[in-house]
């Protein structure tokens, strides 16, 4: 069998921006038990992956447990929760027939007119997913899982980015009240985009949660 050795950096500990004082002489160290139990296994997890193994990855405890873009496994999680989020809005307002269990949802929004989704950022996140097994593939092949982490926090800002700027354009919302095939068209890209998150965050250990508070 082929033995392939890989020389990773140094993980430099920090809290809000300070080191965390350490000395191997007087046995002063935190171990990786400790991180995993002030801040969670997932954020552990990601930003471990959130960097190229020859790359020194600043770990700083009060930041990945901030909710904010800045947190880049937030960000992620985040978007999972927001595309469930949205399903259960538009099962309250519009589509009441949504299915809740993902298998009957996949096969509700499989027959959606998705040749309507026809704006440029709409076709950007579609391009985004289309993108994913491929992802997959050469960071497998090039053993570099780091490529899914980077690959996931994009998908996510593409998504928040869209859902925020339905905000601004109303045209552009997931839900459209007085149109039901748009919204449903818009749910089977958003389910995209939670399949997709969800298969990423699973090959990297980490939860995908259905709702974030």
């Amino acid at each position: 069998a082929a033995l392939d050795v890989k020389i990773v950096q140094l993980v430099k500990l920090l809290r809000n921006g300070e080191p965390v004082k350490m000395s191997k002489r007087s046995g002063d160290f935190v171990t990786l038990r400790e991180v995993v139990d002030e801040v969670g296994k997932d954020a552990v997890r990601f930003m471990m992956l959130y960097r190229k193994n020859d790359a020194v990855l600043d770990f700083d405890l009060a930041k990945v447990i901030e909710q904010s873009r800045d947190n880049p496994v937030f960000y992620v999680q985040y978007g999972h929760a927001r595309g469930h989020s949205i399903f259960r809005t538009a099962r309250a307002e519009v589509l009441h027939d949504l299915p809740d269990e993902e298998s009957a949802r996949l096969a509700y929004l499989g027959v959606a007119a998705v040749e309507r989704l026809t704006d440029p950022a709409e076709m950007s996140l579609l391009r985004k997913l289309a993108v994913y097994p491929r992802t997959v593939e050469a960071a497998a092949a090039a053993h570099e899982p780091h490529r899914i982490a980077f690959y996931l926090y994009d998908l996510a800002s593409e998504f928040h980015a869209l859902w925020t700027k339905g905000r601004d354009l109303p045209y552009l919302r997931f839900i459209i009240k007085d149109d039901a095939e748009m919204t449903k068209a818009r749910l089977a890209m958003v389910q995209g985009v939670v399949t997709v998150l969800a298969s990423g965050l699973g090959l990297l250990g980490v939860g995908a949660p259905n709702e974030m508070r």
